[in-house]
């Protein structure tokens, strides 16, 4: 599932390139230290721009954890470090239109 959701995001990216897009927006994935993921990917100018995304707050355990939200133009994940696929699987949902569900 993760080459599937990575391969999916690089497309996504990819769609969006449009020779001016790509120099003020993107997909950003970097490590937190408590550890874990900060994933935003920019909306802004996208079909996703104006789609409305519920905020998502799961905390399962100390280690298995997601936040998800889309604010000024962006989503904006924070995980746990077994959590990267399912947020990534969770804008995929949404950027698909079948809502912003697991």
């Amino acid at each position: 599932m993760l080459k599937d959701n990575l391969l999916w995001i690089v497309n996504w990216f990819d769609s969006q390139c449009d020779g001016d897009w790509e120099h003020s927006n993107g997909v950003h994935i970097q490590t937190l230290g408590n550890p874990g993921w900060d994933i935003t990917i920019s909306i802004q100018e996208t079909e996703l721009d104006e789609i409305e995304f519920r905020e998502i707050h799961i905390e399962r355990t100390e280690k298995d954890w997601l936040f998800c939200k889309v604010e000024e133009g962006h989503f904006q994940a924070k995980c746990g470090v077994f959590n990267l696929i399912e947020v990534l699987q969770i804008f995929r949902n949404w950027a698909e239109g079948k809502g912003n569900i697991l």
